[in-house]
């Protein structure tokens, strides 16, 4: 892989973190966040896969390299997946908490 084609890779790799940060904030902690996955996973669809495909078109990417690359941007999806479940299980743990409290000081 030629030295500028890694740093634009790179750059994509900033940009898609940089994504799931932004749709990290999205989240409620009371859950239902399905569809904030569902549009980062579309952003990576409709920005990201268009580009790399060129890139492999081009002769700029192998196949594997491509294939390399999308694998970590939807192993992005699946870890904000996951951050969302945590935040949802620690909110909900929280308000359990908090009942129990209220409850007991009856």
């Amino acid at each position: 892989m030629d030295d500028n084609v890694r740093k634009e890779i790179e750059t994509l790799k900033g940009m898609v973190l940089n994504w799931k940060r932004g749709f990290l904030g999205w989240a409620s902690p009371g859950g239902d966040n399905e569809y904030v996955i569902h549009e980062f996973s579309d952003e990576i669809q409709q920005q990201v896969y268009p580009f790399v495909r060129r890139m492999v078109e081009t002769g700029h990417l192998t196949d594997s390299e491509a294939r390399e690359f999308m694998n970590f941007c939807y192993s992005q999806v699946e870890d904000l997946r996951r951050q969302m479940e945590e935040m949802e299980t620690s909110h909900n743990t929280e308000e359990s908490e908090h009942k129990l409290v209220e409850s007991s000081s009856y």
